[in-house]
């Protein structure tokens, strides 16, 4: 019989933490599509993993004895991915739209490892971790903080203003910078993929002395993200270079005094090896010389 390890590394992640939403956060997926896949699982498995109640989730007997094996069946397709993608010397490494690697980058890794490619990956916006939380990729250039960051590598490169992104009708479009205080009590456009720490930092959480958020919209998709602050449903906190990335003749962007700035980091997971490694250092050589950034540290 043929698991998809991806099955495997949601039943692992349901099984730690007892709980579906919090699972489903933690993998970035929807709850309904989690329930589905586990029940594809016991399904294919014929057996039930894990009884249900109000409480939570609790593994059966047969869930306990397949929680003790998927830890190590996980480790071991990790290695043997890790050791193929070698021999292959393709490494692939993740990246959000607006943290993407650099010809100059990816040259220099190419030439510190001759004969290697650089496969990116680009990951969806609902998914803060670029695919190091499925292990889909072993190393990514990503924003921090992102939601269990303490679990990976993580190395600061540079830093950039966040900007208040705007109805191009709204009264403070034209400014050439605005307070947060100015705009703290507006209404924010979300998706539904913001939680936890990555929540709190794209509404400057800590920067509101505990005034509430006023949600206008929730999108899940960035041009409907974009469209429902043009359409004047709320304002947002965006990096400066979603204004160059995505600019819109409806939609204005003006940099945010009195926020944190927003920062770029390259994240990867524990015991990727040396090749990652050397990726990492050439990330840590270029820092200085990234565009539109602030070196980190």
């Amino acid at each position: 019989m043929d698991v998809d390890t991806r099955l495997l590394r949601y039943f692992a992640a349901i099984a730690e933490e007892g709980n579906l939403t919090r699972a489903a956060q933690r993998l970035f997926v929807s709850q309904p599509s989690l329930t589905k896949q586990l029940k594809h699982l016991e399904t294919q498995l014929g057996v039930r993993l894990f009884t249900r109640s109000s409480t939570g989730m609790t593994l059966t007997e047969a869930g306990h004895a397949l929680a003790a094996r998927t830890p190590a069946v996980l480790a071991d397709w990790d290695v043997a991915v890790r050791e193929t993608r070698s021999a292959a010397r393709v490494l692939r490494v993740g990246f959000l739209a607006s943290a993407a690697a650099t010809q100059e980058l990816v040259a220099e890794f190419q030439r510190r490892r001759p004969g290697w490619r650089v496969d990116l990956r680009r990951a969806p916006w609902s998914d803060p971790t670029a695919g190091l939380a499925t292990s889909e990729v072993p190393v990514a250039l990503l924003r921090l903080p992102f939601p269990d960051q303490d679990r990976y590598g993580v190395l600061p490169l540079f830093t950039e203003t966040r900007c208040a992104a705007m109805s191009s009708a709204h009264p403070l479009a034209g400014r050439a910078e605005v307070a947060f205080e100015e705009i703290v009590d507006e209404p924010v456009v979300i998706g539904p993929s913001l939680k936890g720490v990555w929540r709190d930092h794209w509404l400057a959480v800590s920067e509101r002395d505990g005034r509430e958020v006023r949600v206008g919209a929730v999108t899940d998709r960035p041009d409907e993200f974009l469209d429902a602050v043009a359409d004047g449903h709320g304002l947002a906190l965006v990096p400066e270079s979603v204004a160059r990335l995505h600019p819109r003749p409806r939609l204005a962007y003006v940099p945010v005094t009195g926020v944190s700035p927003s920062e770029i980091g390259v994240a990867w997971l524990p015991e990727a090896g040396e090749v990652v490694a050397d990726f990492v250092r050439c990330c840590q050589e270029l820092r200085p010389r990234t565009p539109h950034g602030t070196r980190s540290g």
